[in-house]
């Protein structure tokens, strides 16, 4: 009999590819927001005891960057609140909790990739509030797992591959900022580590994303390319050009050799990650 592993947050773009990923291992409980709030902690802790899973696997987030500037409450409730409430459910039980985390909770000024002891100094409300919640984990449960990520893409959600390719059907040109550094993600990738990493029986905070590094423009023109909308052309620019209400790190590149310690297998690197992503949507042109 398989163990029991809960996903919160399922219904999201990370959580649709994370229960099909971890059915090879476990039998998956997958819990949208409708079915477990993360932010109530009586609901958690009664849906924990009757389920009794071995593993929580914490994909529930308010994502949503610049809105979280205005929205800090909501984003501070379940980024951070749903957490610790999450640990505290996890620890009275002796279930280990998984939680997804962010490259975002660093500032952008290193200049090598970011190791998983690199001080944490968020810039905007939505890294604040993803830093809490990692505090709050570490502070009250011992069996846990942080994954760090970043750059995140994937069938089942908005991102920011998607809204190119849907902009590049009625524009001509795109501008596209071209001064910040970090790593692409996609979603059956970083799914699929965390399997891994759970069968390592990997503790504390782990850092994967797909391999090499580029910025947004670098990642948009690679994209457009591969499925086939060459005609459109794509200006750089600065971040300073484009204004928006939330803050940016200007290089959140994560060192990824944690986990290729761990789990012995080095990410693929992100254009493979983009071209299986488009043939999966249907939109690779090669």
């Amino acid at each position: 009999m398989k163990p029991k592993a809960l996903i919160t947050g399922a219904a999201g773009m990370l959580g649709k590819d994370m229960a099909k990923a971890l059915e090879e291992a476990f039998e998956v409980i997958a819990m949208s927001k409708k079915r477990l709030d993360i932010t109530d902690y009586t609901q958690v802790q009664k849906s924990f005891t009757s389920i009794a899973p071995e593993a929580v696997i914490n994909c529930a987030a308010f994502t949503k960057v610049d809105l979280c500037e205005d929205q800090s409450q909501v984003a501070f409730d379940v980024n951070a609140k749903g957490p610790e409430n999450l640990a505290k459910a996890c620890k009275k039980l002796n279930i280990k909790l998984i939680h997804i985390s962010t490259d975002y909770v660093f500032d952008g000024t290193a200049t090598t990739p970011c190791r998983e002891d690199h001080p944490p100094n968020p810039i905007n409300v939505y890294g604040r509030s993803k830093l809490q919640g990692e505090n709050y984990i570490t502070q009250t449960c011992p069996n846990h797992l942080i994954v760090r990520t970043s750059w995140l893409f994937g069938k089942e959600g908005p991102n920011f591959i998607k809204t190119m390719l849907e902009l590049s059907k009625t524009r001509e040109s795109l501008q596209v900022v071209n001064d910040q550094m970090g790593r692409p993600t996609y979603t059956k990738d970083l799914s699929m580590a965390v399997l891994l990493l759970l069968k390592n029986n990997a503790q504390g905070i782990v850092h994967f994303a797909n391999s090499g590094c580029c910025t947004w423009y670098d990642l948009c023109c690679y994209a457009l390319k591969k499925a086939g909308r060459n005609k459109v052309n794509v200006e750089p620019i600065s971040s300073d050009r484009f204004k928006r209400p939330a803050k940016r790190p200007k290089y959140s590149v994560l060192n990824l050799e944690r986990f290729e310690k761990i789990t012995g297998q080095r990410p693929r690197p992100w254009q493979e990650a983009v071209d299986s992503f488009l043939i999966e949507i249907g939109e690779y042109a090669g």
